[in-house]
């Protein structure tokens, strides 16, 4: 394992630094009204956001295993640490956010970067979709201006109290929060170089501040704020507060990992190059380290700030250590500012932010799939809305692990192989007269044979209504076998020999060989019934016919 930085920099020119100083501003820039709007959705103070950036931001490209990979906060840790901080406070986010970073060092180390790949696609859907729906939900309040005491955390109570407070709509809130929309939408086809969001922002703040409209603001809801540069904290520690957040812990890391890899991979595909998995979760669990001593949140990789700095020409990791000093550059001059952003346009962020990260067209086509498929995506959506995200993604895991085992089951066929057997030696006058012999009969297994097969091995021998002289199975393709199909053959070679029926193998793959020597099964079926292909099976038991 090997940082990008290291390979990238043995042939950089000045031309690659001037493009990567030009990326790392315009994504620095970027990052600046997310990391705010972040920070206020996950229910920390504003700093936590922006340091978050310039922290996780300046690691995971310094150490990071991608060329163009930004790391930072984004809106699929808004669920988790809200959560966090509403059970276990600000003290137990830094400590399971150090934690975190700790568990994805060692999933690196461990090389299990690849697992990744291994989580279903309806699964991330399903997960990455209800996110979205909940940080939606979470906004309505500040872009209507709602009159509201207090905002329930479940979804249904939400609602209804959405519902109750609507006769206290802020019309011209709202109108802010619309035209906020409108601006990062259409923005775009003017200039593609400034952000949407920094224009909403800085427009929407000049017509509040000039006309003094009466909509809520950061510096009205929020008072003083603190200051955007890092510095060190050290978490007061006790068994307790650790042992309660190993599973908040693990959830973080696993969706970091999960989030920083995915983008990854999107990232490789635009540039042509290829990360390294375990290099990238190492440093991704050294920037959420370095986030937490240094009053950040959780981060990961951010895919639309990656895919904003390759399309405005970043190609190194110098990108991405620019884009974290642009952060914190801007922040030290014009933090005095921030508390002007009404807070209508940063809820207009994060529902502009929401309907990218639902994909929704990716949610709806996959109703078009299998019903497995379908079953998992809304399972997994209804649980990460109602009920927790680390529960939707445990059990949407389980049912697809479950699917995937009846799914190979299915593939895996047992059968009779006479009828192609005849048609294969239609002209070898011995042969089919051992084919015809009633006392022989021919049966294959196709398929892995695992647990989920075995049971459909032993009713398919079961179903024999005639007891023969010599069973054949030919395993040509069976180029896998678990403990549990060894069980199932060893449970018919044993009624094999008790009822005298010599039990033949051919085309023994190498897998199943290996764990049949290993425990013995050769010495009770003998050497002489085990034959590399069906032909030399057929040859022998043709000659002892004769």
């Amino acid at each position: 394992m090997k940082p990008k930085l290291c390979t990238t920099l043995k042939k950089y020119s000045k031309q690659e630094f001037f493009k990567d100083l030009s990326a790392g501003v315009i994504v620095g820039i970027i990052a600046i009204p997310l990391s705010i709007a972040l920070s206020i959705a996950s229910g920390v103070p504003i700093e936590m956001g922006l340091i978050t950036a310039i922290v996780a931001g300046f690691f995971a490209s310094l150490l990071g295993g991608s060329r163009v990979q930004i790391g930072g906060p984004t809106g699929a840790f808004v669920v988790i640490v809200y959560g966090i901080v509403v059970q276990y406070g600000i003290e137990g986010l830094v400590v399971a956010t150090i934690m975190a970073g700790l568990i994805m060092i060692l999933l690196g180390i461990l090389k299990l970067g690849t697992i990744i790949q291994f989580i279903p696609y309806p699964i991330t859907t399903g997960f990455t979709t209800g996110i979205a729906f909940i940080i939606f939900s979470s906004q309505l309040k500040d872009f209507f201006g709602l009159t509201m005491a207090e905002v329930p955390s479940e979804i249904v109570p939400k609602y209804v109290a959405y519902f109750n407070a609507l006769g206290s709509i802020n019309w011209i809130n709202l109108a802010i929060g619309v035209l906020a929309i409108l601006i990062i939408s259409y923005w775009p086809k003017i200039n593609q170089k400034i952000p949407g969001s920094l224009i909403a922002i800085i427009l929407t703040t000049v017509i509040v501040t000039v006309f003094q409209l009466d909509i809520d603001t950061i510096g009205s809801r929020f008072g003083v704020l603190g200051s955007p540069v890092p510095h060190f904290q050290l978490p007061v520690l006790n068994l307790d507060m650790v042992q309660s957040l190993i599973q908040p812990a693990i959830s973080i890391a696993l969706l970091a990992a999960i989030e920083s890899l995915l983008s990854a991979v999107v990232a490789d595909g635009m540039i042509g190059d290829k990360h390294d998995s375990n290099m990238e979760l190492v440093a991704q669990g050294f920037a959420n380290i370095a986030s937490g001593f240094l009053g950040g949140i959780p981060a990961t990789g951010a895919i639309a700030r990656t895919a904003a700095n390759i399309k405005n020409g970043g190609r190194t990791p110098i990108a991405g250590i620019v884009h974290a000093l642009t952060v914190l550059v801007a922040m030290v001059i014009f933090m005095p500012l921030v508390k002007l952003i009404p807070m209508t346009t940063l809820a207009a962020i994060l529902i502009v932010v929401a309907y990218n990260m639902s994909e929704i067209h990716r949610f709806v086509g996959l109703f078009k799939s299998t019903k497995s498929d379908i079953a998992i995506l809304l399972i997994t959506f209804l649980l990460t809305v109602f009920m927790d995200l680390v529960v939707a993604i445990e059990v949407g895991m389980v049912l697809a692990a479950l699917l995937f085992m009846k799914r190979m089951a299915d593939v895996t066929e047992v059968g009779s192989i006479e009828k192609m057997l005849h048609e294969r030696y239609s002209e070898s006058e011995h042969i089919r007269k051992t084919l015809m012999d009633k006392d022989v009969l021919f049966y294959q297994i196709k398929g892995p044979f695992f647990f989920g097969a075995a049971s459909k091995f032993i009713d398919t021998i079961d179903e024999i209504k005639v007891r023969p002289r010599t069973l054949v199975l030919k395993m040509k393709d069976v180029s896998v076998m678990d403990a549990t199909g060894f069980n199932a053959l060893n449970t018919i070679q044993k009624r094999c020999e008790k009822h005298n029926v010599r039990l033949v193998l051919t085309n023994v793959q190498k897998q199943p060989y290996e764990l049949m020597k290993k425990n013995g099964f050769f010495e009770k079926v003998g050497e002489k019934n085990i034959f590399v292909n069906i032909d030399l099976a057929l040859k022998e038991l043709t000659s002892k016919a004769s």
